[in-house]
């Protein structure tokens, strides 16, 4: 190895110890650092992230579901660095800007003009708050103030802070903060019992709680946390049905199911409806900053138009609506109007799923599965080291992967070419083979 490799190598390890003592990392257990790597991103383009050497790997993830259009993406930074010489931040109480306005505009018109009103927030459970909220005063607002219950489904997930995980049913996730936690009703998930019987159960729920149910929250589509759970948008349609006849709230939590990653850029459109409450993040903000958005309709809104303050939704951050984040989501946008992507997505889809299918017959895999760019398998294996095991294995390979317990899941960026999708499934197939090779 030249002095130029081992000066690299040898900053690649200060940079990496410098971490584990000073950065706490978000969703780990900081001591199996201690055997698992921790990878050292220096720059990333496309569909890679680079480390300081040069060693490159595939993002097959998204970084956490949020990068559709890759990274470094040069319309996205040309806008930003445009925004930047323009406008950085204003606070949006008492104040406006184009941004935040032609946003809110253009989520609206996707909306078919449903879903007319933008409360922007900073990330996904913010997001899942406000509209928590947003029902329960809503309801307070309209005189009914004994309307503060709210349901969800089981192993559902919407968010770590202290109101989302009341609708959270991920028990690693909420066990610890329990005696914190105001629960809400949780009711049998279409993924796991059916459409049927799980429209059964929040029937049987309405016709017992209806009179103090705010709302529902749910995952349109895919239960993404409870390791990419994925059932029929009949559900979903049924419910819009329940909820209109008991006079309960909708709210779909379209973080993680949203901008295109089921098929449409909206999944509740699967559906053919159209909730009271949408909640957005992730990839809203192509992947750049964070961003998220609460979509509602004009009779919640007008709930809170009042000349009583107190009759307002009094919810804010600092950063609300800021004009850089505003921005790389109206890039995000253009980015779907000109390349037209949700039609190549579909085709991307089905070249990765052709490429996939020799692990629906591989003896060790059950349930190869896909709706839209999400795609995931379960490895038939009782291991809790599993996950970490197989994220080491796919960083020798080139890849970024996170597997949830036994759960293997791609979902990439839009943007991979033909040849990037069929080495994602190649090295995803060799990973899943060294991983269980290791635990024979």
């Amino acid at each position: 190895m030249n002095t130029e490799a081992n000066q690299n190598t040898e900053a690649n390890q200060d940079w990496v110890a410098r971490s584990l003592a000073a950065v706490w990392h978000p969703c780990t257990q900081m001591k199996h650092h201690e055997r698992v790597p921790l990878v050292p991103v220096a720059r990333g383009k496309g569909a890679w992230l680079y480390d300081p050497q040069g060693n490159g790997y595939l993002d097959a993830i998204s970084s956490w579901w949020v990068n559709l259009f890759g990274h470094a993406n040069d319309d996205i930074n040309r806008a930003l660095k445009d925004q930047l010489d323009t406008l950085e931040h204003a606070m949006l109480a008492g104040c406006t800007h184009a941004p935040a306005v032609e946003l809110a505009e253009r989520l609206c018109a996707l909306t078919g003009g449903t879903l007319g009103h933008a409360f922007f927030a900073s990330d996904g459970a913010s997001a899942v708050e406000i509209a928590l909220k947003m029902s329960f005063h809503f309801w307070r607002n309209r005189g009914r103030s004994e309307k503060r219950e709210f349901a969800c489904l089981a192993n559902s997930y919407h968010g770590e802070t202290i109101g989302a995980l009341g609708v959270t049913d991920v028990a690693i996730f909420k066990d610890a903060y329990d005696p914190l936690i105001r629960h809400a009703h949780v009711v049998a998930s279409p993924a796991a019992v059916g459409v049927d019987e799980a429209i059964a159960a929040m029937r049987a729920l309405f016709e017992r709680r209806a009179a103090n149910l705010a709302a529902v929250i749910v995952e349109p589509l895919v239960q993404c946390a409870a390791g990419m759970a994925m059932y029929d948008a009949s559900y979903f349609t049924q419910l819009r049905a329940l909820c209109d006849e008991f006079g309960v709230h909708l709210i779909a939590d379209e973080i993680a199911v949203g901008c295109g990653r089921t098929g449409t850029f909206f999944a509740c459109e699967q559906a053919d409806i159209w909730p009271d409450l949408v909640c957005l993040s992730k990839g809203i903000s192509g992947g750049y900053l964070p961003l998220s958005i609460v979509l509602t309709r004009d009779d919640i809104y007008a709930a809170f138009y009042d000349d009583d303050v107190t009759r307002g939704f009094l919810h804010s951050h600092s950063y609300t609506g800021n004009p850089l984040a505003c921005r790389a989501a109206l890039t995000t946008l253009d980015l779907f109007e000109s390349a037209n992507v949700l039609a190549e997505n579909r085709r991307k889809s089905s070249l990765l799923h052709e490429a996939l299918q020799p692990l629906s017959t591989h003896a060790r895999v059950r349930n190869l599965r896909n709706r839209g760019t999400i795609f995931a398998f379960d490895a038939d294996i009782e291991d809790k080291t599993f996950s970490r095991r197989f994220f080491a294995n796919a960083l020798q390979r080139e890849l970024l992967m996170r597997p949830i317990g036994t759960t293997v899941y791609m979902m990439p960026p839009y943007i991979l070419t033909d040849d990037e999708l069929r080495l994602l499934a190649q090295r995803t197939r060799e990973t899943l083979d060294a991983t269980l090779a290791e635990a024979t």
